[in-house]
């Protein structure tokens, strides 16, 4: 386990690859206004508040946070989060990966919309994390094995919750909103990768006709439409970090930073550079939703 102060963190000695795969775990007593980020990750990562409060940032969307709640980080997001100036947070952590993680998530009502929740227990939640952290110190044999245990039981503590909080008789979504509500996270993960709906339709197991039908009846939108309305509005955050227009087309699944600007133009009204500058409010404003 390394230890600098009020921060530990152990890793997995030999992570492999499977359905749900403890990267690292960790804990740490956050010193007033400390800001993380803006960054990306490329694994999933969930904290679990202890006590103190603080700000969390993702999909522009802002989420105040305090003891007892969590929230996630999904990769391939822009986020940030702050320390209370005040009350300064203290929470632990856990890093994973895995063909089943984001579905797990999902079935748990953790979702990229929704990265913010208190599970059932949160003493049990925050006992679990500390667990993992204990056993991938340790690295005994079997910790893998072990720790991606903990991490299912932890999640059950949100599924509990989230169960819970559903309306009587409206526990089930439906099938077509479980599998467009899926459609939708896989586009929020995958929106960097060149997608066709072919690819799209074979990656989930969706005929494309089907696909294309369910998807628009439920979000007013064609698939590859709301891909790109995720692409402009990550490239919108992004145009606010210190990127090239290369580097934020590259970023967001366009290999031609010309075409990128051409559609970030059409879909706002101003182009990326105009944008940076500040011409954008007014265009946005009638622009923002085409």
């Amino acid at each position: 386990m390394s230890q600098m102060g009020n921060y530990e963190v152990a890793i997995q000695p030999s992570p492999g690859k499977g359905e749900l795969v403890v990267l690292f775990a960790g804990q740490e007593q956050k010193k007033p206004a400390i800001q993380v980020g803006p960054q990306v990750r490329d694994y999933y990562l969930i904290h679990h508040v202890l006590r103190g409060k603080g700000s969390f940032q993702c999909m522009g969307s802002r989420y105040e946070v305090e003891a007892g709640q969590s929230f996630v980080i999904f990769p391939g997001e822009l986020i940030r989060y702050d320390s209370d100036a005040e009350e300064p947070w203290a929470y632990r952590w856990v890093a994973f990966r895995g063909s089943m993680a984001d579905q797990l998530l999902t079935a748990v009502g953790l979702t990229t919309s929704r990265p913010v929740a208190t599970p059932a227990n949160s003493r049990r939640t925050a006992a679990l994390i500390l667990r993992m952290l204990t056993v991938l110190s340790n690295a005994d044999p079997g910790c893998e094995l072990e720790s991606g245990g903990l991490l299912r039981l932890m999640l059950a503590e949100f599924a509990k919750a989230h169960t819970s909080s559903q309306p009587a008789g409206k526990v089930n979504a439906s099938p077509i909103a479980e599998q467009v509500e899926r459609t939708i996270q896989w586009l929020r993960l995958q929106y960097a990768q060149p997608i066709s709906i072919q690819q799209i339709s074979q990656a989930l197991g969706y005929h494309r006709t089907h696909l294309s039908k369910m998807f628009k009846q439920y979000t007013g939108m064609a698939p590859m439409q709301y891909l790109l309305k995720i692409r402009m509005d990550r490239a919108k955050l992004l145009l606010q970090e210190e990127l090239t227009i290369e580097q934020v087309a590259s970023s967001v699944g366009f290999a031609d930073a010309l075409y990128f600007s051409k559609q970030f133009k059409k879909w706002f009204g101003v182009t990326p550079t105009d944008f940076r500058n500040g011409v954008e409010a007014e265009a946005m404003e009638y622009n923002d939703c085409p």
